[in-house]
């Protein structure tokens, strides 16, 4: 009995080491993931991989424009008391990255992996913001963009 047991485990253990080979061959022939981008308000975050680029290769400007426009992003809620702290992997800050609102600059860039912006700023019409939700992207690169990870903000009163 005990020999019927062991024979078993043994089929279970090759099927078992079968399988994980089998998706580890899948994985190997998917394109690796663009780094990360998060934005983080009180206790909620989103995080992104690029919507545009992320791949280290520098970006057409119609390109940079149709990516603006793109409407299928992540949203978080904003209660302009509150902080808003974005996060990037070490891939972007080394590059240099820089916090774009409705598409301008907000921020300088910056080689450092986290930032925070007071809430308000993203409803403010002082800094072109209109309505109750703003598109805010981050945007990889110095001279060329070689990257955008764009969200969407909307206020939480």
């Amino acid at each position: 009995m005990t020999t019927m047991h062991s024979a078993q485990r043994r089929r279970r253990a090759v099927a078992a080491a079968g399988a994980v080979s089998a998706g580890l061959l899948v994985l190997s022939a998917c394109d690796k993931p663009t780094p990360l981008a998060t934005i983080t308000v009180g206790t909620s975050s989103v995080h992104s991989e690029a919507t545009c680029g992320g791949e280290g290769d520098a970006l057409q400007t119609t390109d940079l424009a149709k990516c603006l426009k793109n409407k299928d992003l992540e949203s978080i809620k904003v209660d302009p008391d509150e902080t808003v702290r974005f996060g990037v992997d070490p891939e972007i800050a080394d590059e240099g990255w820089t916090i774009l609102m409705n598409g301008q600059p907000l921020t300088d860039s910056s080689t450092k992996t986290y930032r925070t912006v007071p809430g308000s700023v993203f409803f403010n019409a002082q800094y072109g913001a209109s309505g109750d939700s703003t598109l805010v992207s981050i945007k990889e690169g110095e001279q060329d963009v070689t990257g955008l990870w764009s969200f969407k903000l909307e206020k939480d009163s």
